[in-house]
């Protein structure tokens, strides 16, 4: 890991886009007296005026994603990197290849799946070696959702096989960050499941114990969930990676994902509306019209994300071997809440991921990592002092 004698804790990179800018905030009010953090970027003026439209005076450092050398000085003087600069598939990587090689933190806001696995392949190794945790996925993509199955294992009973079902429903707007990453993963399809192929050559998997994806489909729930969409997005794969990695999740591990959605007429139009979005990301000059519509770096004002919110249901219960129903088997429904997921939530994560790193005990592991697998509970309970709920609701 990184010696605590470097110059900084967490470093920010991104300060001067939307999210950052949050997140920079966030961290300005409770990163604490005990906490050396720094902003970082290519632009020392943006990054002037954002500490003082928050009245603080961090260390404001020079770091650009096209100069290698810059990003390999930032490394090297921080024990935690976080970045809110993306697509990641774009800009991403030198700043992974930089933490891994000097043992540094890294965590992001990542939902591209292909960046995530094209990460493990090149630097994984590296970041093993070094003692660095490269942490994707630390915002509304993937901590409710990761930390949530967790927690709903964590009711369940032990060595034994297990199911559980995650329901996401939310009321915000996202960003145009998250709109133009979500754009360029539909575009880069195929590349990304050529990479994903690559990801599982050189990973392999462990024997002894099953960890799967439940097949989605659209189906009727019932109760207050009503009607299950499957919701492609990056969160299942980084639950089961969890999984994978800890045997608390039992001998067999089962995770399934969907949209929460109440009404039919929702549920047909998300029918149509999610193919027609894919169709559009392979067009060029369509997938520019549509990123043009919220730019990056632009969301929503202060009133608008106190309005917002998420919720996140989880079903879990005890299986026969073989994933089949189990009469008189454990059950729990468990849920995740919280405000606006796409910008307040999700820079408070994404900064909590960071301080967390930097400052807790925590297990000991390396290379590239999930939120459960490197900071689990100590990480949900920041959350939950931050106003986050992890509740045991049936």
């Amino acid at each position: 890991m990184a010696s605590p004698d470097r110059a900084h804790d967490v470093v920010l990179l991104g300060a001067t886009g939307f999210t950052g800018g949050l997140t920079a905030e966030y961290l300005a009010s409770a990163a604490g007296p005990q906490t050396r953090w720094a902003l970082a970027g290519r632009n020392p003026e943006k990054l002037k005026r954002v500490a003082e439209r928050l009245g603080v005076e961090p260390p404001l450092l020079h770091a650009d994603v096209d100069d290698p050398a810059s990003l390999r000085a930032l490394a090297e003087s921080t024990r935690v990197v976080a970045t809110t600069v993306g697509p990641y598939i774009r800009y991403g990587e030198p700043l992974v290849a930089a933490c891994a090689a000097a043992g540094t933190d890294y965590v992001d806001l990542t939902g591209e799946p292909e960046f995530v696995d094209l990460m493990y392949v090149r630097h994984h190794a590296t970041a093993e070696a070094s003692g660095a945790r490269l942490v994707h996925a630390c915002g509304f993509d993937s901590i409710p959702h990761d930390l949530g199955a967790q927690f709903t294992v964590e009711q369940l009973p032990e060595g034994v096989p297990l199911k559980v079902e995650g329901f996401v429903r939310a009321g915000a707007r996202f960003s145009g960050g998250t709109l133009d990453s979500a754009l360029t993963a539909f575009s880069r399809m195929r590349s990304s499941q050529r990479t994903a192929s690559e990801r599982r050559r050189v990973e392999g998997r462990r024997d002894g114990r099953s960890v799967h994806g439940e097949k989605p489909l659209p189906r009727r729930v019932g109760g207050e969930i009503g009607w299950a969409l499957p919701l492609p997005t990056i969160d299942p794969q980084i639950v089961l990676r969890s999984a994978r990695a800890l045997e608390r999740y039992g001998p067999e591990f089962t995770y399934g994902h969907y949209a929460w959605v109440k009404r039919l007429p929702t549920v047909v139009g998300a029918s149509v509306a999610m193919p027609a979005l894919v169709l559009a990301a392979q067009l060029g000059p369509v997938r520019d019209a549509l990123t043009s519509r919220i730019a990056s770096g632009e969301g929503p004002d202060a009133a608008t994300r106190a309005r917002s919110w998420f919720k996140v249901r989880f079903h879990g219960e005890e299986v026969s071997p073989g994933g089949g129903a189990l009469p008189g088997g454990a059950r729990v429904v468990c849920e995740v809440s919280g405000g606006d997921p796409g910008y307040t939530e999700t820079a408070k994560m994404l900064a909590e991921s960071a301080l967390c790193l930097a400052h807790d005990e925590l297990p000991s592991v390396s290379g590239q990592t999930t939120t459960a697998v490197a900071m689990g509970p100590a990480l949900r309970g920041r959350l939950e002092r931050a106003g986050m709920r992890f509740a045991v609701v049936g």
